[in-house]
């Protein structure tokens, strides 16, 4: 039913309301643009876009996941960021089937970004050590990896690295490759 301004009783025009409903973004529509944002290091504005396509699509684990990290990253909201990419994977492993692996170092790439942000580097590295289980040559976990500067395995590994004997033998293998 029309007013006398053209516009349907629940105040929109019908053309509007019938082109709101074929104007609704998809998720990978969602996705194309905020990675686009992403590599051009605006992580400002890809972190809006995504909060508008987590409240249209609050159960999509791909949105959630770099919603998660880009909360940490941009927002400071650490843990609710790394809660968000947590639930993200919990999703993906409920909705996916046994062939979609591939795609869980992106989920970890992103939680362990929010681990970083929130200062947890030994969370970070086990997340993305978690990821290269996956996809063991993904390029972005290992330049993480290396920007973190992981640390090397302790001289005797079965015992803890805080131990005496690993600090002992650390500093003598140290000294011995200096002197090389």
């Amino acid at each position: 039913m029309k007013n006398d301004n053209g516009s349907n009783k629940n105040g929109g025009s019908d053309e509007q309301s019938s082109s709101n409903e074929s104007e609704q973004i998809s998720p990978a529509e969602y996705l194309r643009v905020v990675k686009a944002h992403l590599m051009k290091g605006r992580h400002q504005e890809a972190y809006v876009f995504l909060q508008q396509a987590a409240v249209v699509y609050p159960e999509d684990p791909f949105i959630l996941s770099y919603y998660g990290c880009l909360q940490a990253l941009v927002d400071k909201k650490y843990r609710t960021g790394v809660e968000t990419c947590k639930r993200a994977i919990v999703l993906l492993k409920k909705q996916s089937s046994s062939g979609e692996d591939v795609l869980y170092p992106v989920f970890y790439l992103n939680l362990g970004r929010a681990y970083v942000a929130a200062g947890k580097k030994h969370l970070a590295i086990e997340v993305f050590n978690r990821g290269l289980r996956y996809d063991n040559g993904n390029r972005d976990i290992l330049q993480e990896l290396r920007a973190l500067g992981e640390r090397k395995k302790a001289p005797v590994a079965f015992l803890d690295r805080s131990n005496p004997i690993n600090k002992y033998i650390g500093k003598i293998l140290r000294k011995s490759k200096k002197s090389s």
